[in-house]
């Protein structure tokens, strides 16, 4: 069942688990003791990034807490874990950094900055390339995210991997990342907006959310009618060899 929703809608979101609360809430309080420190925060402080921020252990446990849950039946485990991101958005998000163009923040607004992870923006003009080619994306919230969840474009994983197969068909995987895929990921994620239904992923501590590596999704804008003062979740997303991305 959870195979056939990954294949046909490129997510799902997992019921909650003991084992896997136990991690949220141990992650939680590391986090919290994070978010003291000095770590970069964009879009008016809005959004602590958080890239490599949770210490967790090589096989991804959290201050002892083993990393556990259901979903791990349904990806390729690697042979260690990185250091998960901790994603941190805070009540009025997505404020405008003073660098940002109005373009580029009217985007984040109302299409919630979608994208495909791995594609990175290089340059002044923010050409795409695939430069890091990850496995899976497992989202483990450590308190509740309803305030300004995980979106996602519910099936668009398969309009992106068609695209993207046609794109570097003929070349080398070695040489996939030399290739500039900007206007391919544009296009299609343009027909993505047209044709896929947005949806909203709400979970709590206690739930995990796996998505396909080419799925497209975002971050919704916090919603100012829901309480709270920030929502936090953790994501793994261990890479793996180029060739293996498609």
């Amino acid at each position: 069942m959870v195979a056939r929703a990954l294949a046909r809608d490129g997510y799902v979101v997992f019921a909650h688990d003991p084992s896997v609360a136990d991690w949220a809430r141990a992650a939680w309080g590391v986090g919290c003791e994070i978010l003291g420190g000095d770590g970069e925060r964009r879009h008016g402080g809005t959004w602590f990034v958080g890239v490599d921020a949770l210490p967790n252990a090589r096989d991804g446990s959290i201050a002892g807490v083993p990393l556990a849950g259901e979903w791990l039946q349904h990806v390729s485990v690697p042979p260690t874990w990185h250091a998960a991101q901790l994603s941190v958005v805070f009540r009025g998000y997505p404020r405008q950094d003073p660098a940002e163009s109005d373009a580029a923040h009217r985007f984040r607004r109302n299409r919630d900055a979608a994208h495909v992870d791995g594609l990175l923006p290089e340059g002044p003009q923010k050409r795409r390339h695939l430069r890091e080619p990850h496995g899976f994306i497992v989202g483990l919230p450590l308190n509740d995210v309803a305030v300004s969840p995980l979106v996602v474009w519910k099936g668009s994983h398969l309009m992106m991997r068609a695209a993207f197969q046609r794109a570097y068909e003929g070349l080398d995987p070695s040489d996939w990342g030399d290739l500039d895929v900007t206007e391919v990921y544009q296009t299609v994620r343009r027909d993505v907006f047209e044709t896929c239904e947005r949806v909203p992923l709400i979970a709590k501590p206690g739930q995990a959310i796996l998505i396909d590596r080419h799925l497209l999704h975002g971050v919704a804008p916090w919603d100012p009618a829901i309480a709270g003062d920030m929502r936090m979740v953790a994501y793994f997303r261990p890479q793996i060899a180029v060739q293996d991305w498609l």
